[in-house]
């Protein structure tokens, strides 16, 4: 764990003391972690809005960092507005309530002289700083890397954008859409013969948050033996071709340019979702023994030994013949029925859920992945917990999404010890609410 008892210059009053032979070390194990957290002690600075940034944020909060959350004054990250739907009567989006448990929420005005030192005092006793500004935004603050870096050269800078640093694209403004688009992700999705379609939700976004956060724990383990923190950029179109996995390779090994395929595998056959009596039904069969299992279950024991369909690689070949046989027995029974059928196969099913049946499923309910948490506006609000489990703990919910400025006194008076007529005179000069 990464407590702050763990470490010899861990937070010092002023922030660090670093030269180039400084180097973080566990000194020992210690029992008075105040949780089983793998980061607590670790402080965020956190710069990000909409998506992708807070996403990374919070999983670093729920691994127990301490995540403080920069806002701007009057109407902070930009997902607070987006709605509706908003929770109840409040003005609490559902939009912003997703990404946002487990941080301290600090309006500061950083285009300010005075916001920009609360910024400065912040790095020096943080850990880590993850931004999602255009690139060139920050350095006009003076907030770039580079500014950072004199103040705190211990801080692990993390930078979210959508191109990247530097290139003809690096200027723009990016979205998970944009990314996608441009990235062939949506090229590729979508019905065989049909327009392009976007991926439901911002899945470009959200790996490239999950990117960041593995990055940054990387930073982290690398600071413990060189003292020295360090630059991070990941971007969303980057992120977006990496996870092109093995279509990218189709094209960059074997010249081979990629289609739509609606559900359905380029390279596997069946491996799609099916129409039913009363909604879709997914069947993906890995493997020639699967195949013959699914005929056997479907009651077309002899649809198998066809020599059209004995093997993956003539099933794909024939592709629409056996879709259309599979098509006309799977639309004779209904979801519940295939799913009881099916119930004992070794190939992977499943019906296409909407989300009452998503939530109300019984293993979705065993996992108690979704919590309940008391939110200060809102009241009970319900959000989709941590999907990874640890042995030991540590992985969890603490704290309901910030209502807007929720902290700011808190941090600024506890953390940099600012007095109350200080705090009174940064508030009326309009620097931080």
């Amino acid at each position: 764990m990464f407590c702050r008892t763990l470490l010899t210059c861990f937070y010092p009053k002023g922030g660090y003391n670093i030269n180039k032979n400084t180097s973080f070390k566990l000194l020992h194990k210690s029992n008075k972690c105040t949780t089983k957290s793998p980061l607590e002690g670790i402080r965020v600075l956190d710069l990000t809005r909409i998506v992708a940034g807070p996403y990374c944020t919070m999983v670093l909060g729920d691994l127990g960092a301490e995540v403080i959350k920069i806002e701007k004054p009057g109407t902070g990250d930009e997902s607070r507005l987006w709605g509706p739907p908003f929770i109840g009567e409040t003005k609490e989006s559902c939009y912003f309530v997703c990404f946002n448990r487990n941080k301290k929420s600090v309006c500061v005005n950083i285009q300010t002289e005075k916001g920009r030192d609360i910024i400065y005092s912040l790095a020096k006793v943080s850990d880590v700083l993850v931004e999602n500004y255009v690139p060139g935004k920050l350095d006009s603050l003076k907030l770039g890397y580079e500014h950072i870096k004199n103040i705190a050269p211990h801080l692990i800078y993390c930078s979210i954008t959508g191109f990247g640093p530097d290139g003809p694209y690096s200027k723009r403004p990016g979205y998970d859409v944009i990314a996608a688009s441009l990235g062939g992700l949506l090229h590729i999705t979508g019905p065989r013969d049909g327009e392009p379609c976007k991926v439901g939700v911002a899945l470009v976004d959200v790996a490239t948050g999950l990117y960041a956060h593995g990055a940054i724990l990387a930073a982290l383990l690398k600071r413990l033996k060189t003292g020295q923190g360090q630059k991070i950029d990941c971007d969303l179109l980057s992120t977006q071709l990496s996870t092109l996995i093995n279509i990218g390779s189709n094209y960059l090994n074997a010249g081979k340019e990629a289609s739509r395929w609606g559900t359905a595998h380029q390279s596997i056959v069946p491996y799609q979702a099916f129409s039913t009596k009363d909604g879709y039904y997914t069947i993906g069969t890995g493997s020639d023994k699967q195949f013959v299992e699914l005929c056997n279950l479907l009651g077309l024991d002899n649809l198998s030994k066809n020599p059209k369909f004995e093997t993956n690689k003539t099933r794909v070949e024939n592709r629409d013949e056996l879709i259309n046989i599979l098509s006309q027995k799977l639309s004779s029974k209904t979801n519940d029925k295939w799913k009881e059928i099916f119930s004992q196969s070794s190939f992977p099913n499943g019906p296409v859920n909407n989300l009452t049946a998503v939530f109300n499923d019984p293993h979705v309910k065993y996992t108690d992945i979704v919590k309940t948490l008391d939110h200060p506006v809102a009241g009970k609000v319900k959000v989709v917990g941590p999907p990874v489990r640890y042995s030991d703990g540590g992985n969890e919910i603490r704290s309901a999404p910030p209502i807007l400025g929720q902290h700011t006194a808190d941090i600024l008076r506890d953390i940099l010890e600012y007095g109350e007529q200080e705090i009174n005179d940064l508030k009326n000069s309009n620097i931080i609410s």
